[in-house]
């Protein structure tokens, strides 16, 4: 039996993930009177007095908000809400599995940037902080960058930060056993989207210096048309000596590190041939990478990561948002902020004593993923 119908037996079987339930047992008319009415009021008073008391009375200490609006959903692309309910379902489950804060899947009705905003801050007063999941660039630039400046709860578009931690953490590791310096690396990111602007941010933030941008139209440079705000930012980045080269190929040509946010089978032999010695290659297109594993070691790559869980070196967001949300709501961060999310990804990274070639990363079952990453999330 496959994956794929495994996974839809599991599903129909459940009705989906998860469930509500109580914390104490409603047994007799004195328990029922305190934790309903008349005795609840008296929880209510005092949060209308003090509403930082919510934190302390109700749910939304330790709750999460998970909401996609279903335009950007894993590989799949623009499938609306209900089919992707299933993943947000999916993440809700994990925050409680690995950082045992109790999360609910939102997935709204509307791609309208705006009414998303208001949406979510309407909900907001639940929820301790807000996950942001598969929403399209470049609106989810612009709604994350609202949000956390409009609520005072953390907030965090996981494609972009959550995945900018896990690959920085797994560079780190790739390059100490490559044995290059980080700010030496020419590294080479393919996909400007949501995940790959992020991604481009974070190396950038830890010290890299020699760092290419391409996208679908080639390599992003300041003699490009139309760049969106956040593409314009990678101009700066490029070196002189490099600006009159225009193609992926070309880009590649003695790179140390590839790294691929972008579509299947954009990566070829030829090009990984091109690379410099030891070459490292990160294809994290979903569900079929830029360029498959074993084609890649054959062509001579050195290290292969991919997001999937049946190759080596899966790099997955769960190593993530987990332990950055954790740390958030336990430190009562309002602000993520970037240098949080470097220092997260250093921690991540040392949880691998000794990495290798098939180990940059630690499994997502170990159970110092999560106090590592939060304690790099605080004031």
């Amino acid at each position: 039996m496959s994956i794929d119908q495994v996974s839809l037996k599991i599903h129909k079987k459940l009705k989906g993930k998860l469930e509500t339930r109580s914390k104490i047992k409603i047994t007799n008319k004195k328990i029922l009177s305190a934790i309903y009415t008349p005795g609840v009021a008296a929880v209510s008073r005092a949060i209308a007095t003090d509403v930082r008391l919510a934190r302390k009375y109700t749910i939304k200490s330790n709750t999460i908000a998970v909401i996609s609006d279903g335009s950007a959903v894993l590989g799949l692309g623009n499938i609306g809400p209900l089919a992707a309910l299933p993943v947000m379902e999916g993440k809700a489950a994990l925050f409680k599995e690995f950082a045992n804060l109790d999360a609910f899947p939102i997935c709204l009705d509307t791609q309208d940037t705006e009414e998303i905003i208001r949406t979510i801050k309407i909900i907001a007063p639940v929820f301790g902080g807000i996950n942001l999941e598969d929403i399209s660039a470049p609106r989810c630039f612009e709604i994350e960058r609202r949000l956390m400046s409009e609520l005072d709860i953390p907030v965090m578009h996981d494609d972009q930060r959550g995945t900018a931690t896990v690959v920085l953490a797994a560079l780190i590791n790739a390059l100490k056993i490559k044995k290059i310096k980080f700010n030496q690396a020419k590294i080479v990111i393919n996909g400007a989207g949501a995940a790959g602007t992020a991604v481009a941010k974070a190396i950038y933030a830890y010290g890299g210096k020699q760092i290419i941008v391409c996208d679908s139209q080639g390599i992003i440079h300041q003699n490009r048309t139309n760049l969106t705000a956040e593409k314009k930012i990678f101009t700066s980045w490029l070196q002189p000596e490099i600006k009159n080269i225009n193609t992926l190929a070309e880009a590649l040509i003695g790179a140390d590190v590839f790294i691929g946010v972008s579509k299947a089978g954009l990566l070829t032999p030829m090009m990984i041939k091109s690379m410099a010695k030891q070459p490292i290659i990160f294809v994290m297109a979903n569900p079929t990478p830029e360029i498959m594993p074993d084609v890649a070691l054959k062509a001579g790559a050195f290290i292969v990561a991919t997001g999937r869980s049946d190759f080596p070196n899966q790099i997955n967001n769960v190593l993530a948002f987990p332990g950055i949300f954790r740390g958030a709501l336990d430190n009562n961060i309002i602000t993520i902020t970037d240098k949080m999310l470097v220092k997260a990804a250093e921690n991540l990274a040392a949880c691998v004593k000794k990495p290798t070639v098939k180990k940059i990363l630690p499994d997502p079952f170990d159970k110092k993923i999560v106090a590592a990453i939060s304690k790099a999330i605080k004031k």
